[in-house]
């Protein structure tokens, strides 16, 4: 039986705006296993307790937590599923996973592109991962899609570092290049319209639509050993929308991993 790994990071300490994203990884597994739907991804995988191999939430004071733990949950050879908390958290999973992989492909699926030196004085803000990601060379190839934040700074940084943006407004599938390397997906909620997503901290209007998103996924190829889901702010949701949309994405992404 193919099965994975499931950690979830309790934080939210670099988030820059409004806190709620530590709240999530608990309230994405009951979204998951809601009785209101089943734990089929549209593949016909039947997501069950058994294949994911779940280590719990850690509460994290700083981001070596984050790594030292991922370094750990990697020992068992398994793909690796990671519950946010914030976007800050994905740098850390990629220190563990260079370590471990070496370089890998990343797919960013997001409203912002996340590349900032600094924002508001802080290197290793929510706002900045995958500049410290590219700048370690912890992946050979970054491909970011859904962006519709840009401005003059993160197109430079995405110059800088050769990284290949799909922005929102010139979205199509068929634009989504192949990947070589195994593939690690970082998925922001925000990424979606807040009209399928409201339970976010940075409402972002002009996203993609659920099932656009869920094409997406359902439309890559390549072998996939991590992902993360972040940013789901319960504090904002309306009626568990957000979290129903969070638990449906779950089993979509566990789907790809074990496929």
């Amino acid at each position: 039986m193919k099965r994975i790994v499931l950690q979830g990071m309790a934080y939210d300490d670099k988030s820059s705006y409004q806190k709620g994203p530590a709240l999530a990884p608990p309230l994405i597994r009951l979204a998951y296993l809601n009785d209101s739907s089943n734990t089929c991804a549209e593949n016909g995988t039947d997501i069950s307790e058994d294949i994911i191999e779940d280590k719990g939430d850690y509460s994290i004071k700083d981001h070596f937590e984050i790594e030292r733990h991922t370094l750990e949950n990697l020992r068992e050879g398994l793909p690796l599923l990671t519950l946010g908390g914030d976007h800050s958290i994905t740098y850390p999973l990629l220190k563990a996973m260079h370590l471990v992989h070496g370089p890998v492909d990343i797919l960013h699926i997001d409203a912002h592109s996340d590349l900032y030196d600094n924002f508001e004085g802080d290197r290793f803000s929510h706002a900045c991962p995958f500049a410290r990601i590219m700048e370690e060379q912890l992946a050979d190839k970054l491909v970011q899609v859904g962006i519709r934040t840009l401005n003059a700074h993160q197109r430079k940084q995405a110059d800088k570092f050769g990284v290949q943006i799909i922005e929102m407004k010139d979205w199509d599938l068929s634009l989504l290049p192949e990947f070589k390397n195994p593939l690690y997906i970082s998925l922001d909620i925000d990424a979606l319209d807040p009209a399928f997503a409201p339970g976010v901290s940075h409402l972002e209007p002009g996203g993609f639509s659920t099932r656009q998103l869920l094409s997406i996924l359902q439309s890559i190829k390549s072998p996939v050993i991590g992902a993360d889901l972040v940013e789901f702010n319960p504090l904002n949701d309306l009626n568990e929308q957000t979290a129903m949309v969070c638990g449906k994405l779950f089993k979509e992404l566990v789907a790809l991993m074990i496929k």
